[in-house]
């Protein structure tokens, strides 16, 4: 072998045996450093470590290139070109394509593991998730390494060979990426190193000693314990979710009196030691104290976190040992079939719980706050994320109603079967069946369904068990028994209403025929009926009753076996029964009442005829004396006077009415009374003459002594003509009555003997009325005028 040869064999093993320089890392002492800072460091070195790989790789590319060329031969492969291209551009072509597979078949340095892990971690986890999921990242992967592989080879062609100026050779992958403007990388990488570290010391407090005390205390208390024990729930058996929410808030608040109480203390005690501060600089401490309390906040809100979360595990779906079992009951209430707590009442429980926990520890001072000791305190922020508590809540809710399913199913089969119930169908089933006319033996059968669903429900399980709820159904089929019964005791109260209804009216009708057959009557008429009366009771009455009281004895059999007679039905079914016997001798005591009675009326109504001709006679004397009238200042006095024996007209009238009424009865000759009728016409135009000349006088004065404004000239114009006219019909009516009577005495007398005829021409020609006729024409016309 040549010596070229060993110079390429040695090249080409150095150029594989390439190593990159070790990378400098920073002491484990130096703490965390803050995410922009690890960026800037990331960033820096990658830049350098990149910039070391593509020089080296670009050295051993150029060795492999000459110890290619030095090994060509003539009879190597020429590439196919056109015919029409010149020898030297053939030659050129020949040339690049030889000398750009030589490149690109160099050795390249894969992309690096770091990067890709990287790349990975900007990717959500739920998107890496499943197994097509894994097959999809790995394909990325492979994708990402080829397009990194690619790349580099690119990079290399372009920054060792010359690209011909043939269109045919142009690189069409695009212009490589550039390096970024303004960073400067003259200082060495290790200078900048330290200077991002000292920045890191100066500013950086999380590393300050006094902080890993704080975390320790903070790991130590907090690590294994959440604000509420929650193991055993479930093996404590039915609870009430009240009694559940207070237990665990009660839990809450003791665990947070016992963290102010130990924890909070050791944290005050740490800074109240002189090493606490050392190292740190006044202009900083603000800096410090905002991240003792930011150390704090996040030790707080991780237990409230975990606390939440624990709470929240409770209610998972696979793992159902620590769901509470809850205490929930179907009621009856108002006529409807309710869950006690309801179903929201038991979520808000469930909930409020989350709310409770997401409220402890809130009221936490800050350290400063606690050791300035002033008035205005400054707690740390404790405060859950609020997609914390959304994603609690709503995991609750979701749980709650998984969880309660089972018993709203069990709710829907009440529902479903006896609503019927409760939602007023029963009531019109039932209405209308007492609308319809029903035989007795057809209410009984309708009460036996009533009876029978009652026993049904009775039979029905007390309590049913779901995954989360013990339900207690006793109150539901309690209230759901009685109103069967109570539909049943409709139904019974009606027909046991009827029944005793019929019995009344049995009793009743016996009552009558006793009452109407013993009682005395007070008239003839009242006399009359009653013989009827008695006569068709003792024919029809008595033998229609029998046939109802035998009816009544069936119904009465049948009720005494599911309904409870009140002692006043008892007695009144007993008297239904033992009527029968006690009628005859009422019947018999009837006959000697009305032989009685009849006598009498008899005897009483000769002296009512005798009494009536003895009035008409005092009303005839009465009727004469309003002829001498004749003070118009007592014109009140006058109409009362005749209204009062207007009256006694009336009642007269109303004695001849019973009188000849009495007599039909008898069958005697009716009497009759011509001097009443006369006495009804002659009192008319005296009542009609003094009720005008009292509405006269009234208008009169209300005219004088009433108020001038209120005067109306051609309605009391009106009014003066009307009485004018009625006051001239009367006199006139009086003035006629006057010669006609005088005209009768006169013939009368011519009749008689001629003394009486002389003493009637010396008798005075004008009576008071017309007198009082003629005065008040001469006031009406003195007014007018």
């Amino acid at each position: 072998m040549s010596d070229p040869n060993k110079a390429a064999i040695a090249a080409e093993k150095e150029a594989l045996n390439l190593k990159l320089p070790p990378i400098v890392r920073p002491p484990e002492d130096i703490g965390v450093d803050t995410p922009t800072q690890s960026k800037l460091l990331s960033y820096r070195r990658s830049k350098e470590e990149q910039k070391t790989i593509n020089q080296l790789v670009i050295k051993g590319a150029k060795r492999n290139l000459d110890r290619t060329l030095d090994k060509r031969t003539p009879s190597s492969p020429q590439p196919d070109y056109p015919s029409t291209m010149t020898s030297e551009i053939k030659k050129k072509g020949f040339d690049y394509i030889y000398l750009k597979q030589c490149v690109e078949s160099s050795p390249i340095v894969p992309i690096q593991q770091e990067w890709l892990d990287h790349m990975l971690m900007l990717i959500p986890e739920s998107l890496k998730e499943g197994k097509e999921r894994e097959e999809l990242v790995q394909s990325l992967i492979s994708e990402v390494s080829s397009d990194f592989e690619k790349s580099m080879k690119r990079y290399l062609v372009r920054s060792v060979l010359v690209i011909p100026s043939v269109k045919r050779f142009e690189d069409e992958g695009g212009p490589l990426p550039e390096s970024p403007v303004g960073l400067d990388y003259s200082k060495p990488w290790h200078s900048n190193y330290l200077q991002a570290r000292n920045q890191i010391l100066a500013n950086l407090h999380i590393v300050h000693p006094t902080m890993k005390m704080l975390l320790d205390l903070g790991y130590t208390t907090f690590a294994n314990t959440i604000l509420i024990d929650l193991t055993g729930i479930r093996s404590k058996g039915p609870i009430d979710c009240e009694s559940m929410k207070n237990d665990l808030s009660i839990q809450a608040r003791k665990a947070e009196e016992k963290i102010m109480n130990t924890w909070y203390p050791k944290v005050i005690s740490l800074f109240t030691k002189k090493e606490a501060l050392e190292g740190i600089k006044p202009e900083t401490l603000d800096a410090f104290y905002n991240c003792v309390s930011t150390l704090i906040s996040n030790q707080l809100k991780d237990l409230l976190k975990r606390t939440v979360e624990e709470f929240v595990k409770l209610f998972d779906a696979e793992d159902q040992r620590g769901l509470p079992i809850f205490k929930m009951e179907l009621t009856f209430d108002d006529d409807k079939m309710e869950f006690y707590p309801t179903f929201q009442d038991l979520e808000d429980v469930v909930l409020s719980l989350v709310e409770r926990i997401a409220e402890a520890l809130q009221n936490v001072q800050t350290v400063p706050s606690w050791l300035s000791g002033t008035s205005t305190t400054v707690n740390i922020d404790t405060e859950l994320p609020e997609h914390v508590l959304q994603w609690a809540l709503n995991t609750l809710k979701v749980a709650v109603h998984r969880n309660l399913e089972g018993a709203r199913k069990h709710y829907e089969t009440y529902v479903e079967k006896y609503n019927w119930l409760l939602d007023g169908t029963a009531v019109e089933q039932i209405e209308s069946f007492q609308v319809e006319d029903h035989t007795f033996d057809e209410y009984t059968e309708f009460i036996g369904k009533f009876l029978n669903l009652a026993s049904e429900i009775m039979l029905l399980p007390q309590w049913v068990h779901f995954p989360m709820v013990r339900l207690d159904c006793e109150d539901l089929k309690t209230g759901l028994t009685k109103k069967a019964k109570a539909f049943a005791n409709t139904l019974l109260n009606y027909i046991a209403s009827k029944h005793r209804k019929e019995n009344e009216c049995i009793c009743s009708e016996f009552e009558t025929i006793k009452e109407h057959a013993l009682k005395v009557p007070e008239t003839t008429e009242e006399m009359m009926d009653l013989i009827s009366y008695v006569e068709k009771a003792r024919t029809v009455g008595i033998h229609e009753l029998a046939s109802r009281i035998k009816e009544s004895r069936r119904r009465m059999s049948y009720l005494l076996d599911i309904f409870l007679f009140s002692p006043e039905d008892l007695a009144l079914n007993s008297a239904v029964l033992m009527w029968p016997s006690k009628i005859n001798p009422i019947f018999d005591e009837n006959d000697e009442l009305i032989e009685n009675a009849k006598h009498k009326k008899e005897n009483e109504l000769i002296a009512k005829r005798e009494k009536l001709i003895l009035e008409i006679e005092k009303e005839s004397r009465r009727m004469e004396e309003f002829a001498e009238f004749a003070e118009l200042e007592r014109m009140q006095q006058y109409v009362t006077d005749v209204r009062q024996l207007q009256k006694r007209i009336q009642e007269s009238e109303e004695a001849v009415q019973f009188i000849n009424k009495e007599e039909e009865l008898f069958k005697w000759e009716l009497t009759k009374y011509p001097e009443l009728d006369k006495l009804k016409v002659n009192i008319e135009p005296y009542q009609k003459f003094f009720n005008l000349v009292l509405k006269w006088q009234r208008t009169e004065k209300r005219w004088m002594d009433g108020g001038f404004l209120d005067l109306n000239g051609e309605s009391m114009e009106a009014d003066v003509d009307e009485f004018s006219r009625e006051i001239f019909k009367t006199l006139k009516f009086f003035q006629t009555k006057q010669k006609k009577e005088l005209q009768e005495r006169r013939k009368a007398a011519k009749r008689g003997s001629l003394g009486e005829e002389e003493k009637l021409e010396e008798q005075p020609k004008e009576n008071p009325t017309i007198t009082m006729c003629t005065t008040v024409m001469e006031q009406i016309k003195v007014f007018k005028v």
